[in-house]
């Protein structure tokens, strides 16, 4: 038993009974079991496959290259409108997940076949990514910020454009990207800590 995941559990608050489901399920598979990003984690291969979440309204199990897998069940969704990769399935009761467990099985054993096989994520986005007015002049008008933000990686590059456009005056934009300049110049992304 891993500590750090049965302290997890104990903390999910009204899904601890539903999260322990998913992981005795999980548990049944060659997977390296973690936490990462504050959440029960599952690698294969030294490479992320599955993640239980405890969320507000839900329990979920969340597989990071979902966008690849088939879901002929139809019980795969975005986490968000901005996801690329992950997809998850979300459970509100342990006999949802009960019905569910010959799907999760098989949607478990897709994704570490997929791992297997080497598959990838193709994020199209990116290349594709349109700056924010607002930051577009800030990396134009400050060189040490746009040699920082360059710096970044695509995906810390994509989150920030994403909080920064995300406010709909120009105003909370300037003061957004304001407020998250110094983390950009240490090279951190919006989330990292």
């Amino acid at each position: 038993m891993n500590k750090e995941i049965e302290a997890l559990l104990n903390a999910a608050g009204r899904w601890q009974q539903e999260c322990r489901k998913l992981r005795a399920i999980l548990n049944g598979y060659p997977l390296v079991e973690t936490v990462k990003w504050g959440k029960p984690s599952y690698t294969y291969n030294n490479s992320n496959l599955v993640m239980i979440y405890a969320l507000k309204d839900a329990s979920a199990l969340g597989f990071f290259k979902g966008a690849l897998m088939t879901d002929p069940q139809g019980i795969l969704q975005k986490p968000g409108e901005n996801s690329q990769a992950m997809r998850w399935a979300k459970f509100t009761g342990t006999a949802e997940i009960e019905a569910a467990a010959p799907t999760l099985k098989s949607y478990i054993g897709e994704a570490i076949a997929l791992e297997k096989a080497g598959a990838t994520i193709d994020f199209k986005e990116k290349d594709n990514l349109v700056l924010a007015a607002e930051l577009q002049e800030k990396l134009a008008s400050d060189a040490a910020f746009r040699a920082a933000f360059k710096g970044l990686t695509p995906g810390r590059q994509r989150g920030y454009n994403l909080h920064f456009s995300g406010a709909k005056q120009a105003a909370t934009r300037v003061s957004r990207i304001e407020k998250c300049t110094p983390r950009i110049l240490a090279g951190k992304g919006l989330h990292d800590r």
